[in-house]
């Protein structure tokens, strides 16, 4: 097969960043793929795809017209000649059916997100007939686009997005004495929670006894000087806003607990990469995070947009920071046997058994 894969943007985040990984697996099976984005945007993935010996092509502008997104779509199509097209993310999927439907391409089409606004999911039920597969990029998303979609289980298969490092170093475990780190990573977009944590954070800060702790959040986005602003205004003088990172595994292993207080996630790559570094996960109960923190084994679970439940949850982890080391361990063990290459490899090649029959 010859693979015509679009998304939306290059941003680095969590639907870009793994596209090596997955090329990986087409070109094991012995498929050629071609990659192009809607849009650049920030551009952060465009290196690790030229780094996987991918040619990361740009369509069109930021604020590119859609019918001229469109065109640029068609006429990349027509240039690559594929038999088949791969949609990542609404947009791409919305055009690339289009495209498929004139030039009779077949199409399938990758879903990530838990959220979608009412009319991109109007629109995608609408032309829900135009994707031949539908695929969910982990088990919460599958069973969502399923009933969203009102799709049959012939039509929805899973490939999670994620593929653990296993040779990766985990991070030192916190030792007595140590101040304590906490890290977080995403961008900074209401959706991701933070003004939560922050909140939390205010109602942590006068509670006595607590060892010393900082909190490091990594990414970039829209709500960096309101959550900023908001840190100052409340003397959050422990929080750190590090900007985009680019080495998350260099920043995992300076931290000893993983917080991720997402208001709704899909897979959340993010806090998997926390657990694949040996550290424990105090998340929301949403999206896959829901299926792989296991409460009081490899984390904690908590409801989204309850300032006050985090701000417990973290108090008592801070009174007893001994019990991190081994629920880390615990959280690395499920992620290396949950999401192994052989794991990962084994879904991607059903798909695309599917896609050649």
């Amino acid at each position: 097969m010859r693979i015509a894969y679009v998304i939306n943007t290059f941003e680095g985040g969590g639907a870009a960043l793994p596209i090596p990984a997955i090329a990986d697996v087409f070109r094991q099976c012995g498929h050629d793929v071609h990659v192009a984005a809607l849009s650049r945007r920030n551009g952060r993935a465009m290196p690790h795809l030229r780094h996987a010996g991918l040619d990361p092509v740009v369509l069109g502008a930021d604020r590119t017209p859609i019918a001229r997104q469109m065109a640029g779509l068609d006429a990349w199509v027509r240039h690559v000649q594929p038999t088949h097209i791969w949609t990542s993310l609404t947009r791409a999927t919305l055009l690339g059916q289009m495209v498929g439907a004139w030039r009779r391409i077949p199409v399938v089409s990758w879903q990530h997100n838990a959220f979608l606004l009412p009319a991109n999911l109007a629109l995608l039920r609408m032309m829900k007939e135009r994707s031949r597969i539908w695929v969910g990029d982990s088990a919460f998303v599958t069973a969502l686009t399923r009933k969203r979609l009102a799709l049959p289980y012939s039509r929805v298969m899973c490939w999670p997005i994620f593929r653990a490092w296993p040779d990766v170093a985990p991070a030192p475990a916190w030792r007595p004495g140590e101040e304590i780190r906490i890290g977080s990573l995403g961008r900074l977009h209401a959706s991701k929670g933070y003004d939560v944590l922050c909140r939390a954070l205010v109602q942590l800060r006068d509670v006595p006894g607590l060892p010393p702790y900082r909190v490091t959040i990594g990414g970039e986005g829209a709500e960096h000087d309101r959550l900023r602003g908001f840190c100052l205004r409340h003397g959050l003088d422990n929080v750190h806003f590090a900007g985009y990172v680019e080495d998350t595994a260099a920043f995992l292993r300076q931290c000893h607990l993983y917080v991720q207080p997402s208001l709704y996630e899909g897979f959340c790559i993010a806090a998997h990469e926390a657990m694949n570094m040996g550290l424990p996960v105090l998340g929301s109960d949403v999206g896959e995070m829901g299926r792989s923190i296991v409460d009081g084994v490899t984390g904690w679970k908590l409801p989204p947009r309850q300032p006050g439940a985090l701000a417990r949850r973290l108090e008592a982890t801070l009174r007893q920071p001994e019990q991190m080391a081994g629920m880390g361990q615990a959280a690395r063990e499920w992620v290396m046997n949950s999401f192994s290459a052989r794991a990962f490899s084994r879904a991607g090649t059903t798909i695309l058994q599917r896609m050649a029959g």
